[in-house]
């Protein structure tokens, strides 16, 4: 079995494996290998052309996992996403054509340009880890997460996440612009002749395999938590549903994905216990898509970070 300590030797070589086609976004990474390792699922959200897709690729060609990309669009149905059984005139028969939910990592890109219909098609998939194709249940693969892209500033001709979607979703991890030194790492790569759809041109070397993923999940489950740190979680989750400013406070399913987050964090800096710290950092990406604020909020330019940070700040970190 894999021991903790080497939980975090294997994320220093997946960090370097990356690092050869993505310049910067650690933290990203970071939150994605987490949600991963939790048994999740995330939303990315940033703008256009910030290597969201190349990531969520490149991740799962290092961990030699299969990758399926679904480009959701307004007239996808949800036989597009899980599949269908299709007429065979050879044979005279149906047989089952799996759809592209069919995969360890499922990139749904531009998630909220399809109706609420088709994103629906989604929810079976992510709770429960199978399909159902006329009466038919379906086993997913395993490791199975799902990692979704939203646009954040564009939103006509989009569909809101339905709140029951968006509480699936283990992680909501924000990407952002590189640096300016990144950015020119960037061009000097292509300028060199880096090319990202071909990734077994750059050097990319498959370390791992979907075994050692749910070996690794299942060694973080023993990670040691104190009773005094859930009450630190449930504390802060208790004080988004009590706070002014928001109308709609985190549902335990929070809590259940803030406590596996700490643990998988813990383990992939070197320990085999949480500390408070691993709570507070990973209380913004899972919290932050939960919290619907009031209007006047808004209107004010708060923000669902402000008022996370409020409540961190009020809640008494445990010794």
């Amino acid at each position: 079995m894999i021991a903790e300590r080497k939980i975090s030797e294997l994320w220093d070589k997946l960090k370097g494996e990356v690092g050869k086609v993505i310049i910067g976004q650690e933290q990203v990474l970071e939150e994605m290998v987490i949600t991963l390792l939790s048994g999740g699922h995330a939303l990315l959200e940033g703008v256009p052309g910030i290597a969201k897709t190349l990531m969520v690729k490149t991740l799962a060609y290092v961990l030699n996992s299969e990758f399926k990309r679904i480009q959701f669009t307004p007239d996808l149905m949800p036989s597009d996403v899980v599949g269908t059984h299709v007429f065979e005139t050879k044979t005279s028969s149906f047989y089952l054509k799996k759809g592209p939910i069919f995969a360890n990592l499922v990139l749904a890109d531009e998630i909220n340009r399809t109706p609420p219909k088709t994103q629906s098609a989604l929810l079976e998939a992510m709770e429960e880890r199978q399909v159902t194709i006329e009466g038919e249940r379906l086993l997913l693969p395993s490791p199975f997460a799902v990692f979704a892209t939203q646009n954040p500033v564009e939103y006509e001709g989009t569909y809101p996440l339905p709140e029951a979607q968006v509480d699936r979703f283990m992680l909501k991890i924000l990407v952002s612009y590189p640096t300016i030194e990144q950015e020119q790492a960037v061009l000097k790569n292509y300028h060199e002749g880096f090319v990202p759809i071909r990734l077994e041109k750059m050097a990319l070397q498959p370390l791992y395999s979907p075994a050692v993923v749910e070996e690794a999940q299942k060694e973080i489950l023993a990670t040691k938590v104190e009773q005094n740190l859930f009450q630190y979680i449930t504390q802060i989750v208790q004080k988004t549903r009590s706070n002014p400013n928001v109308t709609l406070g985190a549902s335990p399913r929070a809590s259940i994905a803030l406590l596996l987050t700490s643990k998988a964090l813990a383990t992939l800096r070197g320990r085999d216990y949480v500390v408070p710290d691993d709570i507070k950092s990973l209380a913004y990406p899972v919290l932050r898509h939960r919290l619907l604020l009031r209007p006047e909020a808004e209107i004010e330019g708060l923000r669902t970070d402000d008022v996370i940070r409020t409540i961190l700040a009020s809640v008494e970190v445990p010794r």
